[in-house]
């Protein structure tokens, strides 16, 4: 299994940036995806899911109205964009897969992560 994370920089405050994770080593479209995130000296946070095929999303709170998820099976990725971007965004980006919405992530070994820094 790999996962790999792209797109995040430094953004200014209200910025936008469209992060993407390509998967390989499964069958992408059998599984929902989410991403998460983790800030410095914080706990990983799940901040989005999609499921498999239906397109159903869901979304923390703190990002809701601001991120949108999708994904490409065609493509095996599944893309965040992030929108009206806040510092406290600042964070590690990460995807995984997921069985079903709200279930824990299936891989134990994750990628890279991207680093998304948010700050004017």
């Amino acid at each position: 299994v790999q996962l790999v994370e792209s797109g995040g920089g430094l953004v200014q405050p209200g910025g936008s940036l469209r992060l993407s994770c390509a998967a390989s080593g499964f069958t992408f479209s059998d599984f929902g995806m989410s991403w998460y995130r983790r800030a410095p000296e914080k706990g990983r946070e799940w901040v989005a899911g999609i499921s498999s095929t239906t397109g159903l999303r869901t979304y923390a709170d703190s990002v809701k109205g601001r991120f949108t998820i999708s994904r490409d099976n065609t493509k095996n990725t599944v893309y965040l964009q992030m929108n009206s971007l806040k510092p406290e965004d600042t964070a590690v980006y990460y995807c995984n897969a997921v069985r079903r919405l709200g279930s824990p992530p299936v891989f134990g070994s994750w990628g890279q992560g991207t680093q998304v820094t948010v700050s004017s």
